[in-house]
């Protein structure tokens, strides 16, 4: 593959965290005409059952809701016009003191250069120049996110191919408007997003902001893609309008750099775009 094809592959946990978290990069940047390439790292059998069943329950079998996933995830990266979809099969960990955290062959007891390993093969093959994962925190403190996390930066270090890695972040400020936003139209915040709702980042640590008020109603779509999850019911309940409003910017903390753009950047191929 040529060097000077743009390449952007986004490393996540589960199904639906595509769109959730890197939505609007992938749409935008599929329209541009860089390669998109999404590696999830589970099944994601622990998610939402048959009428919402959770694991446990007597009607959640982990076979269908693995097929269920993986259906929606082909949709939402058809959607948001990613060109590869790659599966590692980890089994879902889920969260954070769950007794499944340990269960074998849970992506949280995978050896983490195992899995470094199998993502270094497709870095290999697809030869992105940015890539995209979570904070060593796993954005918000999951286990399959933090392993995402982990053989992310196992893999970079064994195959130096990418330029650029990035972590998604949340500025202060931006909760604090979101919340305002809310209250304009009268809608209601999840719990989390309280007054003292202690999440995000320092407003300076954010390296570069990316607009993605364009392809707002593509990450939408996507997200609506994952019906079976109750997790993205709150920002569908917004309608798109208001959604489009509070999802137009999506924001990334640079943790690794070789091109020596200046930041802040508006673009996560700074310094790249030359070699076209």
């Amino acid at each position: 593959m040529s060097r000077a094809a743009l390449t952007l592959m986004a490393v996540h946990a589960h199904p639906d965290d595509e769109a959730s978290t890197t939505g609007g990069i992938l749409a935008r940047y599929s329209a541009e005409g860089v390669r998109t390439v999404v590696v999830t790292c589970t099944n994601g059998e622990l998610g939402d059952g048959h009428e919402a069943s959770k694991p446990g329950d007597l009607d959640h079998d982990e076979a269908s809701v693995v097929a269920t996933r993986r259906r929606e995830l082909e949709t939402s990266c058809e959607i948001l016009g990613v060109t590869s979809l790659e599966l590692l099969g980890y089994r879902d960990s889920g969260m954070m003191g769950w007794p499944h955290n340990d269960a074998a062959g849970s992506f949280w007891t995978t050896p983490v250069m195992e899995a470094a390993g199998r993502l270094s093969k497709l870095i290999e093959r697809h030869r992105p120049q940015v890539v995209v994962t979570y904070d060593a925190n796993g954005f918000y403190g999951h286990p399959d996110h933090i392993q995402a996390h982990r053989i992310t930066v196992a893999a970079l270090e064994a195959t130096p191919i990418p330029d650029k890695l990035y972590y998604p972040g949340i500025p202060k400020s931006a909760l604090a408007e979101f919340r305002e936003t809310l209250r304009s139209a009268a809608a209601q915040a999840p719990e989390e997003a309280g007054e003292d709702w202690d999440f995000g980042i320092a407003d300076e640590l954010i390296d570069a902001t990316v607009d993605c008020s364009g392809y707002t109603a593509q990450q939408y779509a996507a997200l609506e893609a994952h019906a079976s999850q109750g997790d993205g019911a709150f920002f569908l309940r917004l309608g798109v309008d208001l959604f489009s409003r509070l999802m137009s910017r999506e924001m990334f903390v640079r943790a690794y750099d070789r091109t020596g753009a200046p930041t802040p950047e508006d673009d996560l191929f700074a310094g790249l775009r030359s070699w076209r």
